[in-house]
């Protein structure tokens, strides 16, 4: 009986998808208009320190920032060689 009821259901348009996808990405693009131009700039200015001591790939580095009501946090991660 599952399969009779999974076969008659209405599909979705390939016209309403693609109206979700686009809203999805419209939003994340405006999510990150709010990011700070200088996170950039200092994301590679930290690579540039970090290695100066420690060699580490690029891939070991995670760096973002944050924001709740009036409080930013940028949170940095390096997964350290052994």
């Amino acid at each position: 009986m599952k399969l009779l009821e999974f076969l008659k259901r209405e599909r979705k348009k390939s016209a309403s998808v693609a109206k979700e996808r686009l809203q999805i990405i419209v939003a994340h693009q405006r999510s990150q208009r709010d990011q700070p131009d200088y996170l950039p700039m200092l994301e590679k200015e930290l690579l540039e320190v970090i290695r100066r001591y420690v060699n580490v790939d690029q891939e070991a580095i995670n760096i973002t920032l944050d924001s709740e009501d009036d409080c930013s946090v940028l949170e940095l991660n390096v997964t350290l060689p052994r």
